[in-house]
C-alpha cells in the first residue's frame, strides 16, 4: 500500500475548505436548488434543526441531525410529477423534508487526525460526505510527517508526545478514539466550525500524489477491476420517466442505450445527477415527464442556450428556479417539436455536446480520474470497440477508483510498454 495513505492525514485535504453551512429540511426546494448548483458531487448534505437541548452538542448528536443527501436527480425527478408541473409555485415551496430520501449512513464525522487510509475505508463502505472539524488544535503526526494545517507548520510540544504520536502514525486509528482526544484539547470558542470533504475532494487530493501511487495510475481499468459492470440503464425509445421509477444506486446515473441488430447495446447518453446539476430544472422537469429517454438527452446539455425553453425562460425569474404564478408548460413553450416516442436514434445524432463521457478498458486510472475532475463528473462510461461501432460495457464511479487505488499493485506484465516508459521517467523525477 501506498505511504501516501498511511502518512497523510483527513485534515491535509480541508486546507482552504470553506467552513459548512448546514442546510436544513425545512427549507424550500426553490432554495435547494439554488445551493446544489454551488455544491461537490451534485447534491447537498441536509440538516435538521439544533433544538435548544442541542446549542452546545456533540459529535453524536450533530450526526443524529444529519438527515441525507439532495441530489439534482431528486429535485428534477419530484418537479416531473404531474401534480408539481400543474402548479410550480406550489412545488418550489414544498419543503425539503418532503423530498430527500432519509439515509444517515451516507455522512460521517470525523477527526481531522484520521488517517487518509481510513478515511478511504469509510467512503469504501458507502460513505459519501466526510464531516472534519476544521478548527482543532491536534496532533496527528510525527516529526518526520509534520504538515501545513490551517496556514501553519505543526509542531510537536515535547519529546514524550513525539514518541506517542509517532507510534499512533503507524498502528490503525479510529475515528472515534481520534475525535475524542482531539474534541478535548479544542476551545469552546474555536468548536463547531466544521468542513465537508466530498469523494471528488478525496480524487483530486490523489491526483496531485500520482507518483506516489505508482504504478497503479498508469495501469489499465480494466487491469485493476475497477470496471463497474452493474449499472443502470434506459433504451433511448421508452420515456424518460422511467428515471424517477429506479433508484440509479452509485454512480447516480441512467445510460441511455441504443440497441444494435446484432443485440449489443450502445450508449447515446444519459441521465445523471452530473448532467442534471446546473441545468434548468423546471425544463428538465417537463422534459422528464413528457419525452422519451432519446429526445430527453438531446436537449439535456442545451439548456443554457436557446434549445431549452427559450420562450419559457424569458418569461421565468431566476432562471426558472422561482415563478411569480402558476402555470402550465406545453410542448410548444419548451422549444420542442412533438416526436414520436418510438423515432429512430443513432449515433450520429448525439455526437458534440451531447455526447456522454466515455473511456476504454485500456484507459489508464490516471486518465480516467482527469476525466472525472475536468468535467465535474461523478463517473465515467467505459466502451470497447471502435469508436462508430463501441459497446457499452460498464462505469466507474468515484468508489471504483477509491478500491482502484488501495488495491495490490499489478505486475510490470499488466502495464503497457508505453506506461513503463511513463512510469520509469516519473520515479526518475
Amino acid at each position: 500500500m501506498a505511504s501516501v495513505f498511511l502518512y497523510h492525514v483527513v485534515g491535509d485535504l480541508t486546507v482552504g475548505k470553506p467552513e459548512l453551512e448546514e442546510f436544513y429540511e425545512t427549507e424550500t426546494i426553490g432554495s435547494a436548488i439554488r445551493a446544489i448548483r454551488e455544491s461537490t458531487e451534485c447534491g447537498i448534505t441536509v440538516w435538521k434543526r439544533k433544538t435548544h437541548m442541542e446549542m452546545a452538542e456533540n459529535n453524536d448528536t450533530r450526526q443524529q441531525r444529519f438527515v441525507g443527501i439532495l441530489t439534482s436527480l431528486d429535485v428534477v425527478s419530484f418537479l416531473a410529477k404531474p401534480q408539481c408541473l400543474e402548479d410550480q409555485d406550489k412545488a418550489m415551496k414544498t419543503l425539503v423534508s418532503d423530498v430527500v430520501v432519509p439515509d444517515n449512513a451516507l455522512l460521517k464525522i470525523v477527526d481531522p487526525g484520521i488517517r487518509l487510509i481510513d478515511a478511504l475505508e469509510m467512503m469504501k463502505q458507502g460513505v459519501r460526505r466526510l464531516l472534519v472539524l476544521k478548527s482543532t488544535v491536534w496532533k496527528g503526526m510525527s516529526k518526520r510527517f509534520s504538515i501545513l494545517y490551517n496556514g501553519k507548520w505543526l509542531k510537536n510540544v515535547d519529546n514524550s508526545s513525539c514518541n506517542s504520536l509517532s507510534i499512533n502514525v503507524s498502528a490503525p486509528s479510529s475515528a472515534a478514539s481520534s475525535a475524542s482526544s482531539s474534541s478535548s484539547s479544542t476551545p469552546p470558542f474555536m468548536r463547531n466550525k466544521f468542513c465537508c470533504l466530498s469523494r471528488e475532494d478525496i480524487i483530486r487530493f490523489l491526483i496531485g500524489c500520482l507518483g506516489a501511487l505508482a504504478p497503479l495510475p498508469l495501469s489499465s481499468i480494466s487491469s485493476l477491476g475497477a470496471i463497474n459492470h452493474n449499472y443502470s440503464s434506459i433504451d433511448a425509445s421508452l420515456p424518460a420517466a422511467e428515471a424517477t421509477q429506479k433508484n440509479p444506486g452509485d454512480p447516480s446515473a441512467f445510460a441511455i442505450m441504443e440497441s444494435t441488430p446484432d443485440g449489443r447495446h450502445r450508449i447515446l447518453g444519459e441521465i445523471s445527477v452530473s448532467k442534471l446539476w446546473k441545468c434548468d430544472y423546471i425544463a428538465a422537469a417537463w422534459a422528464l415527464a413528457n419525452l422519451s429517454a432519446g429526445q430527453f438527452i438531446m436537449g439535456i446539455e442545451d439548456n443554457v442556450s436557446s434549445r431549452w425553453l427559450t420562450d419559457f425562460n424569458n418569461n421565468s425569474p431566476d432562471n426558472g428556479v422561482e415563478s411569480t404564478r402558476p402555470r402550465k408548460i406545453s410542448s410548444m413553450s419548451s422549444g420542442y417539436s412533438p416526436v414520436s416516442p418510438t423515432f429512430g436514434v443513432g449515433r450520429g445524432t448525439y455526437r458534440g455536446r451531447s455526447a456522454p463521457l466515455t473511456c476504454k478498458t485500456t484507459s489508464s486510472l490516471a486518465a480516467v480520474m482527469a476525466q472525472m475532475l475536468s468535467h465535474r463528473a461523478t463517473h465515467v462510461w467505459v466502451t470497447e470497440g471502435e469508436d462508430d461501432d463501441d459497446v457499452l460495457v460498464g462505469v466507474v464511479g468515484y468508489a471504483d477508483i477509491l478500491v482502484a487505488v488501495t488495491s495490490k499493485p499489478p505486475s510490470l506484465s499488466a502495464l503497457t510498454p508505453r506506461s513503463i516508459i511513463e512510469l520509469r521517467l516519473e520515479n526518475h523525477h
